[in-house]
């Protein structure tokens, strides 16, 4: 039994049942929304075989020799690419000061867009950089390439649960999202050696930027960690054949705060489980950059006037990525 404040959904019957059936589904997901932000989510149709290969091939290419993943290190002008170890705090983005994350990762984003003025002019060009592929594994392209559809499925099944779940039209959010901007990260969490330093860990405490995200990881061993109302923090459950969802600052924003984007963490492990390293697979689902975000006509009115000033996804993306105050990400914010 799961007995964590995150909810364990079974999306099976929003995929394929009646519209009982989703109506049921999407109460389930507003609830957990508004109390915690965060969700597990099985009946999602991801074949287990295409999660196994991605975590296989992502233990190869991690245990490739550093100066070889330097080699295709995220370069100045793209969040695309390898970045070390230690190398910034995702707690910079809640002004923390503490020591570089205990983490490694790779990123990639969109592909195979058309060649034109939305995705690669003025505007789209920094959205849709071409990704960097490293010559080993072998098939880590195709590998990321087929992951990365099965999970744009999974976020547009989510956002149309949203839809409902929010009193809209199922389909409120398609023309916001058929051209996402969204980053897919692989985090490799590595075996200490060495203790930690005060304050350091696998992630530093954040929230996310966008709309939502979706996580796999191989151990629940220095695992996701979310912050209670109560502040303390619970380990997020890993449950076999399940993601873990959460929304981001974007889909709160939109919300009125209704919905809530929660600080969240990855801890290091327990000194006698050092040894062991972790996998997580991210997808931060992020929509189109131009795509209008305003309060919802449903999360306002004469006594809960909108909270943000309207902005765009992009603008949005942006900003935080500045505040992050990583250097890559910095450069890659500038015009």
């Amino acid at each position: 039994m799961n007995n964590s404040i995150v909810p364990f959904i079974d999306i099976a019957p929003f995929l394929h049942g009646g519209a009982d059936d989703k109506a049921r589904v999407a109460a389930e997901v507003d609830k957990a929304c508004r109390e915690i932000g965060f969700l597990v989510v099985s009946g999602h149709d991801v074949p287990d075989a295409l999660i196994d290969a991605m975590h296989g091939m992502s233990d190869d290419y991690f245990a490739l020799p550093h100066w070889e993943k330097m080699r295709h290190k995220i370069p100045a002008d793209r969040l695309r690419g390898y970045s070390p170890s230690e190398h910034h705090s995702l707690a910079y983005s809640m002004d923390e000061e503490t020591p570089e994350d205990l983490r490694e990762a790779f990123n990639m984003g969109p592909f195979d867009h058309a060649l034109d003025e939305y995705h690669f002019g003025e505007g789209g060009a920094r959205y849709f950089a071409p990704n960097i592929w490293p010559d080993r594994p072998g098939n880590m392209r195709q590998l990321c390439e087929e992951y990365f559809r099965e999970m744009e499925k999974l976020a547009g099944t989510l956002m149309r649960i949203f839809a409902l779940a929010l009193g809209l039209d199922e389909t409120f959010f398609e023309d916001k999202t058929d051209k996402h901007i969204t980053n897919f990260c692989i985090n490799h969490y590595p075996a200490q050696a060495e203790p930690p330093k005060e304050k350091q860990l696998r992630g530093g405490a954040h929230c996310d930027y966008g709309s939502l995200t979706i996580v796999h990881t191989d151990t629940d061993i220095g695992g996701l960690q979310v912050f209670r109302k109560d502040g303390t923090w619970e380990t997020v459950p890993r449950i076999a054949g399940s993601f873990a969802i959460n929304i981001g600052d974007l889909m709160a924003e939109w919300t009125n705060d209704q919905w809530v984007s929660t600080l969240h963490r990855v801890t290091n492990p327990p000194r006698d489980k050092a040894h062991l390293s972790k996998t997580s697979l991210l997808f931060f689902h992020q929509p189109n950059y131009d795509a209008a975000v305003e309060c919802l006509p449903n999360c306002h009115g004469a006594d809960n006037p909108p909270k943000y000033a309207p902005t765009t996804s992009g603008e949005h993306i942006i900003a935080k990525f500045e505040k992050l105050r990583a250097p890559e990400f910095e450069s890659a914010a500038a015009d």
